[in-house]
């Protein structure tokens, strides 16, 4: 039995549908099968909240009076750096700024206590925010500097466009080193002394549709609090990685860009973050609900946290230095249970993003939907799979010739 997006769309205007989240159709799966499962199940949410740094928001300030360009000058939200290289009051905020003189004047340095994703918390939260800025000034904008408060409520456009988010699968980081090192994947201790991970697992959006079959350019999701869009595949997609025989990645692989009305969002899905020693990011709320078109949609979307594999990786030399050496691998079973072994060694493990949120956001949007609020977008294009060819390429290593 198949189904539409366009049929299921009509079963959540008549208040039929039927939802689940992706840790609930796990047991449907084991009591009735993925044949009957998929006969009656029309959608499965997912969900995952964790650090993305490949995030950030394009704001329109507005025109001063006189009119300022802001544009190729230099621009600062509560002192964090904006990219101004567009028109004249458009500016990009990224979330991994941090303030010019951070962190060479604070106790320890590289604490980043306030860098360009707490900045879009504020905002997202209705807080006021001091902008300043200089510019070179010209015939038809001739104001050369301003200092002024700004409000979400109070300029034109906010839109968080995010260009790399919710990986389809991520490293373990450990450290054999015999120091502390700071890493985007938390503080790790000398010796293997812990090991980080970032992945909701059985919950995460494109684990449960490894080979992009429903989840593509233009699907709507629950994006900050608030719907939004996939937008393109992400930075850094790469789905033609080593894989399970369920068809899920043993490593990093795909990634989306997202876009939605930051105006729309709230503050407990997109929350600033630091990481003592590296910098400030974005925690970002992610939810795309899958719908069950036919009995391998769905069983993909049974898929359990012991069936996902993931890579050991040493933060104190392998990764720093790109090589591709692993130490082993483990399934998030064993992660969720607090604790792996890593040559031999017990080590206590934590993730850094959140299960418990996650599912909060996957029955949040399977909420919506039940109650006729959100509606599926048919996907315009899909995004690039196993056959697509796509090559990970590292940075050239060659030195520039003066001409």
């Amino acid at each position: 039995m198949t189904k539409t997006i366009a049929e299921i769309n009509e079963k959540i205007k008549k208040g039929q549908v039927v939802v689940v989240n992706a840790e609930e159709i796990i047991d449907i799966v084991k009591e009735k099968g993925t044949k009957d499962a998929a006969s009656e199940i029309d959608i499965v949410t997912t969900g995952t909240f964790g650090p993305m740094c490949g995030s950030g928001a394009y704001l329109n300030l507005g025109h001063s009076k006189p009119r300022i360009k802001v544009g190729g000058g230099k621009a600062y939200l509560n002192d964090v750096p904006l990219y101004t290289g567009f028109a004249a009051v458009d500016v990009y905020l990224g979330a991994t700024a941090i303030p010019d003189n951070d962190p060479k004047n604070t106790v320890f340095p590289g604490t980043f206590k306030y860098g360009g994703g707490h900045v879009i918390e504020d905002l997202v939260g209705g807080r006021d925010v001091k902008l300043t800025a200089t510019a070179y000034g010209t015939d038809c904008y001739p104001k050369r500097s301003i200092e002024t408060i700004i409000n979400i409520k109070n300029i034109n456009e906010a839109v968080l466009f995010n260009p790399r988010n919710s990986y389809q699968n991520y490293n373990v980081a450990v450290n054999l080193s015999d120091r502390v090192i700071y890493t985007y994947m938390g503080t790790l201790q000398p010796k293997l002394g812990n090991a980080n991970y970032c992945s909701a697992g059985q919950l995460s959006p494109l684990l449960n549709d490894p080979y992009y079959k429903t989840i593509g350019i233009g699907t709507r999701i629950f994006l900050g609090g608030g719907s939004g869009y996939i937008a393109w595949n992400g930075t850094q997609h790469n789905p033609c990685v080593q894989r399970s025989d369920n068809g899920v990645p043993r490593t990093s692989a795909g990634t989306i860009a997202v876009i939605g009305d930051l105006k729309q969002m709230s503050p407990k899905w997109l929350r600033g973050t630091t990481f003592t020693g590296y910098g400030a990011t974005l925690t970002v709320g992610i939810g795309i609900p899958i719908p069950i078109l036919d009995e391998e949609i769905l069983k993909h979307t049974a898929v359990t946290d012991e069936a996902i594999y993931t890579q050991v990786v040493d933060y104190s030399d392998a990764y720093p230095q790109g090589k591709s050496e692993i130490l082993g691998e483990v399934n998030y079973a064993q992660l969720k249970t607090g604790n792996i072994t890593v040559r031999g060694k017990s080590i206590k493990t934590a993730g850094l993003s959140s299960y418990v949120k996650a599912k909060e956001i996957a029955e949040t949007l399977k909420d919506w939907i039940t109650k006729g609020e959100f509606l599926l977008s048919e996907p315009v294009a899909t995004l690039p799979s196993v056959d697509s060819g796509i090559i990970f390429k590292p940075m050239p290593s060659k030195s520039f010739m003066k001409r």
